[in-house]
């Protein structure tokens, strides 16, 4: 499928990228509210930052490009591909075809945040909260596989020696710890 914006009598095909971004101690999902468009069931809209792959740009530069732009944030890290999926939706009497790609992305101590696009309104939820006010099911989905890649992350991190830990997290291990007198 062509990275490009195609239209074939009423149907258009295109390819997207996306993030789900997960931040925070609490490990909060990062949801964009689109206040001035309603979803099908009438209430804004509620997504999870993605857009077109431009022409010459691989899927992982586009989706954090998608991020930046649309949710303000920049400096993720890109934990894992979490899959491509061809998606087909009508909207405003066109049939599209949208080949989507979803990362699981995570805030870390260089991450920027900028305001996000005028549209969009960026809020963190829990799991479950992101999960039940997601607007469409092919982002749920994505929400789902991104929750199931985040725990076994954290189930492989929990499960290292503590030399098989983070360069970072053993010089704190070797950090004498001054007594009290």
């Amino acid at each position: 499928m062509s990275d490009a914006l195609t239209k074939t009598g009423s149907v258009r095909r295109y390819s997207s990228a996306g993030g789900v971004v997960v931040g925070g101690a609490d490990e909060k999902v990062l949801v964009l509210l689109r206040p001035e468009r309603a979803g099908p069931d009438g209430r804004p809209e509620v997504r999870l930052p993605k857009g077109h792959i431009e022409s010459g740009e691989d899927p992982q530069g586009a989706a954090l490009r998608e991020v930046r732009e649309e949710a303000g944030l920049s400096g993720l890290e890109v934990i894992a591909c979490l899959g491509h999926e061809p998606v087909e939706f009508d909207w405003q009497g066109i049939h599209y075809i949208r080949d989507e790609t979803y990362y699981l992305m995570a805030v870390t101590c260089r991450s920027l945040f900028v305001e996000p696009e005028k549209q969009f309104k960026r809020e963190w939820l829990d799991w479950a909260s992101a999960q039940a006010q997601l607007t469409f099911e092919a982002e749920r989905e994505w929400l789902s596989r991104a929750q199931r890649a985040w725990e076994a992350r954290l189930d492989n991190i929990a499960h290292q020696e503590p030399n098989e830990t983070y360069q970072d997290t053993k010089v704190q291990q070797e950090i004498p710890v001054a007594k009290e007198k």
